[in-house]
């Protein structure tokens, strides 16, 4: 099986120099991500594409290279093909004949090569004789130049003829490593899962700055929707996961600080602290989610005014958007269903908040603040590893797991749903059924009669939720096959 990957055309444009070192970055990243799935993954790359060759017994894991590939920064699309020899363009209409008959019946069609080497024939030659072949021996019910049902493609290389049995879309963007860093605050809704993943689109390793104005159950969901990201669209680098507890920055606001100005300055609180982070991580960019007008803290003026206090560069990749263009690109990359369900935590709520915050009231407000609050709050971040995060969360008590159902347990697959869609539980002697761990609490499939066992790919997961609804007095253990 061999898949040809396209690149970014922003790639392709760039010098010779400059190209090559991001098709060099891309191979390394696609090694990475693809590591895990396939045994020393061969890719070989050239001008404007990546070959990836699957031997035959991998070919089983097709899908989930698939959605590797699709979620890979800097590819634009992937061709799935197959390979032939040929000697003649009597050869390769055969070949179209065999490969396209069945895919065109009943169907209008038209034939596209592409053609590199040197040849006694051209690509338009090879395009006519191919789709008369088709025509002729084919069901097909006509060909069609313009907006055809089917376009038959296929892509010459010297002696080689390949056929393209699939097209599927890339994310496009640059792939992650040739860019800098920066951090990226989250919250774990809408906008600033958004806001993170078109940074990681562009190239940009993108580690995540959490401040907890929740407590623990807040900073496990931020945890969990921060870990999908990182796992789905930049896992090739390792980037780091910052919390930083600030209830007693918002205790100090609410007591010390006018309401009108609460919200802005709550907002310059976390600039300064966030500044601090990415300057001690070498990121030259802080980013956030906030778009023009969408709350009182976000018109141009109070944007400016927060932005004030640090001189690193704020990036909002969201700036003019509309909510529901968020929402719809939430639902797209798989945050969406986090975002529903993550409570939200405002931390300040004034009544007629300023939406045109004046420096020297925000400053002098500010004079009453106990900074030393704040520079505590930085002096007790917690800095961990994007793939380590699952490892520190203790407040776990023991749940019993378990290895081998009995025969009338159900198992529940908590797991995001496109972690299902790639990689199924299938379950010979026992029902599954899926509950995304986000609805499970709130779900009314349970019955207190059966035992379930939750099943996740961590398990960190399946024993937090077991935990919660064990003191609801269900009767759940976790699932962890061997």
């Amino acid at each position: 099986m061999k898949f040809v990957i396209k690149l970014f055309p922003e790639i392709i444009v760039k010098s010779r120099p400059v190209r090559k070192q991001f098709i060099a970055q891309l191979r390394k990243n696609l090694k990475k991500v693809l590591g895990p799935i396939v045994e020393n993954p061969k890719l070989k790359g050239t001008w404007d594409f990546i070959e990836l060759d699957i031997d035959e017994h991998e070919e089983s894991l097709e899908s989930l290279v698939l959605a590797r590939l699709q979620s890979t920064p800097g590819i634009e699309f992937i061709l799935k093909v197959n390979e032939h020899q040929f000697n003649s363009v009597e050869d390769i209409c055969q070949i179209a004949v065999k490969e396209f008959s069945q895919k065109i019946e009943g169907k209008s069609f038209c034939v596209r090569v592409k053609r590199s080497g040197k040849h006694p024939f051209s690509s338009i030659e090879v395009e006519r004789q191919s789709g008369g072949a088709l025509l002729q021996h084919s069901e097909a019910s006509k060909v069609q130049l313009k907006n055809p049902d089917v376009q038959v493609q296929m892509e010459i290389r010297g002696e080689q003829l390949m056929t393209v049995v699939e097209r599927y879309e890339g994310l496009g963007g640059f792939p992650i490593g040739q860019q800098e860093s920066c951090v990226s605050l989250i919250s774990g809704g809408y906008d600033s899962t958004v806001s993170s993943y078109l940074m990681m689109k562009r190239g940009i390793r993108t580690h995540f700055c959490f401040f907890n104005l929740g407590g623990m159950a807040h900073e496990v969901g931020v945890k969990q929707v921060a870990h999908y990201m990182w796992e789905k669209y930049s896992s090739s680098h390792r980037t780091l996961f910052i919390s930083i507890p600030f209830e007693e920055v918002v205790s100090e606001i609410l007591n010390r600080v006018d309401q009108s100005q609460m919200g802005v300055i709550l907002k310059r609180m976390m600039l300064r602290v966030a500044e601090k982070i990415a300057t001690e991580f070498n990121a030259p960019a802080l980013v956030t989610g906030e778009a023009v007008g969408q709350v009182s803290s976000q018109t141009l003026t109070n944007l400016s005014v927060i932005d004030s206090v640090c001189n690193s560069l704020v990036m909002r990749p969201l700036i003019v958007m509309d909510k529901p263009e968020i929402i719809n690109l939430s639902r797209q990359i798989g945050t969406e269903e986090f975002a529903s369900v993550m409570p939200e935590y405002c931390g300040v709520i004034s009544n007629k908040p300023t939406t045109r915050a004046k420096v020297h009231k925000i400053e002098k407000e500010e004079t009453r603040f106990d900074f030393d609050i704040l520079e505590r709050a930085f002096a007790n971040r917690k800095v961990e590893n994007i793939d380590q995060i699952y490892d520190s969360i203790v407040n776990v008590e023991d749940v019993e797991i378990v290895s081998l159902p009995d025969k009338s347990d159900i198992v529940i697959d908590i797991r995001h749903p496109q972690e299902m869609a790639v990689a199924p539980l299938n379950l010979t002697a026992n029902d599954v059924i899926t509950i995304p761990f986000y609805k499970l609490q709130t779900t009314d499939q349970l019955d207190k009669s059966n035992r379930y066992l939750l099943y996740c790919d961590k398990g960190v997961m399946s024993q937090l939720q077991a935990e919660e609804l064990t003191s609801k007095g269900y009767q759940v253990k976790v699932y962890q096959p061997k």
